[in-house]
This record gives C-alpha cells, sequence and structure tokens, in this order.
C-alpha cells in the first residue's frame, strides 16, 4: 500500500435544513508532508468532534482502487484526491485484507486500523445527493480510519509496512457490513468485544445483539 495524496481542510461552511454547518470534508491535496498526532491531523479541520478526530479517528485512510467505481457514478463532479475527506489517499488499500486492530508504519507515523467510515448528511452535501450514503454502505468498501500510536509526518510515495497482525479480529469489510447488517452476525460480534482497537461505546452497543 503506497500513499498516492496527503489531504487537509480548511472550514466550509455549508447549509443543512435551513441552518449554517461548518465542516472538514472538503479536503484537498497537499504537497507537503502532513503530521499525524495523537487526536487528528495537524492544520487539518475538525468541526464536530464529536464523531470525528480523536483517538479513535486521528486520521482517515481511502483508496484509491475505489475512485473509479465513484467517478462513474458521479462523472460531473470536480474530482481530485481528498474526495471522500480522506487525509490519505492510499494506492491497493484493500478493506478485505486489513484487520481491527492491525498495526502499521507509515512514514515516521505508527498507526493502528481502527473503525470504517460510516458516512454522514456532510457526505451527501459534498457530492451534491443525499442518496450516496446508501450507494456507500451498500458497496461496503468505505475506507478506515486508524489511532495514531506514534505522531510523525507521512508524505506522498510513503508505504504502509505490517508491523503486527491483529488476533482473532475481523477485516474493516466484515465489521463495516456488521454495523449495517439486519441481521448481526453474533461470531462476528463475539470477535471484537475484547477488541480494543475499537471504542469501548461500539463494542457495548453491539454486545447488546448478542442477549
Amino acid at each position: 500500500m503506497k500513499i498516492m495524496s496527503t489531504n487537509i481542510a480548511k472550514p466550509t461552511t455549508i447549509i443543512w435544513d435551513g441552518k449554517e454547518v461548518t465542516t472538514g470534508i472538503f479536503k484537498k491535496p497537499k504537497n507537503q508532508p502532513i503530521l499525524l498526532e495523537k487526536h487528528a491531523v495537524r492544520n487539518d479541520e475538525v468541526s464536530d468532534r464529536k464523531h470525528h478526530g480523536g483517538e479513535f479517528k486521528a486520521c482517515y485512510l481511502f483508496s484509491e482502487n475505489h475512485y473509479g467505481y465513484w467517478k462513474n457514478l458521479y462523472p460531473n463532479l470536480d474530482w481530485e484526491y481528498g474526495m471522500f475527506g480522506e487525509n490519505l489517499t492510499v494506492s491497493g488499500l484493500n478493506e478485505k485484507d486489513i484487520h481491527i486492530g492491525d498495526i502499521y508504519k507509515v512514514g515516521a507515523a505508527l498507526v493502528q486500523i481502527t473503525q470504517p467510515r460510516e458516512p454522514c448528511f456532510k457526505f451527501g452535501v459534498k457530492f451534491g445527493n443525499q442518496k450516496i450514503l446508501k450507494q456507500f454502505i451498500n458497496h461496503g468498501f468505505p475506507g478506515t480510519y486508524v489511532r495514531v500510536l506514534e505522531a510523525g509526518f507521512v508524505k506522498t510515495g510513503d508505504c504502509l509496512e505490517l508491523v503486527e497482525k491483529a488476533k482473532n479480529s475481523l477485516t474493516v469489510w466484515q465489521f463495516f457490513n456488521l454495523l449495517y447488517s439486519k441481521e448481526k452476525n453474533k461470531e462476528h460480534i463475539n470477535l471484537i468485544l475484547d477488541n480494543n482497537a475499537l471504542p469501548k461505546r461500539k463494542r457495548d452497543k453491539l454486545k447488546r445483539f448478542l442477549k
């Protein structure tokens, strides 16, 4: 896996439900390294800190390999890296191959795979169509957030090198499907209950389906 673009955002105001809302989803490519810190990417806008940023969403990765699929669906948009609100556009990232809890070295940073992107209305505003939320969920390749274990600079051309493989974990693809499936796979839920790469509140929410 290789970094194709580093992307950060300035605060952008949008109108939603008749109100002004600030968002950091409008990421733009930067021709310079970005600093991955413990709870965010330095100089990147994180407007809604209840749902973005923090230990388990410090940095968002999306696969360059999926760009073609979405360009075909939305050919009239102004396409560039960062389109999905990702900090790092990564070639070769496959959600079916990476597991919750995997640890990677990328540039000078050490990161751990945490959880997939769950799209919200701001994503729909960015694409000019709220139907994309369901399309994104159905497609099943949401990219992944990471926890930053060791802060460091990351630049275009850096590769993600696996340092430690998570044991008895789900892939990002499996976990994303678990989140949105009506019939929850109880075996999959049991596999993530003790995985501290996921927020406890998210594990506790899924644990309720075991009753």
